[in-house]
């Protein structure tokens, strides 16, 4: 399987799950669209960099061929299907109440006991 396929095929799966398996819908939302091209600079920063300076090296019989910012474009799409699903998987974990325990900023016992003392401190003042 080339590079191409394999990245044409996370995005098709991403969209799918996004679609129809977490029904987030992400891709449907302007507010997606509209903070994407954040991702896609800092992206390309990076990919710019490991590609440019050799780190990261493609056989070029695995890719189409076409570069950006010394990247092949196929990386463009992995990014998508990457950011896509983990944003997906985001939106519908938080839609069913899942987070970490404690919530953040409570139940650390640090913070219990700092509250301990200034609750000690504000019945003696």
């Amino acid at each position: 399987m080339s590079y191409t396929t394999a990245a044409l095929l996370g995005v098709v799966a991403a969209v799918l799950v996004d679609l129809f398996v977490l029904r987030t819908r992400l891709v449907l939302r302007p507010v997606f669209w509209a903070t994407y091209p954040i991702i896609i600079g800092f992206q390309l920063l990076s990919n710019g960099i490991l590609t440019g300076r050799q780190i990261v090296r493609y056989a070029p019989e695995a890719i189409i061929g076409w570069r950006v910012v010394y990247a092949p474009v196929e990386d463009l799409f992995f990014g998508f299907a990457m950011i896509l699903l983990t944003l997906s998987v985001w939106v519908w974990l938080g839609r069913r109440g899942v987070q970490r325990t404690p919530v953040a900023g409570q139940g650390s016992p640090l913070l219990r006991l700092l509250d301990r003392r200034r609750s000690s401190r504000r019945r003696r003042g």
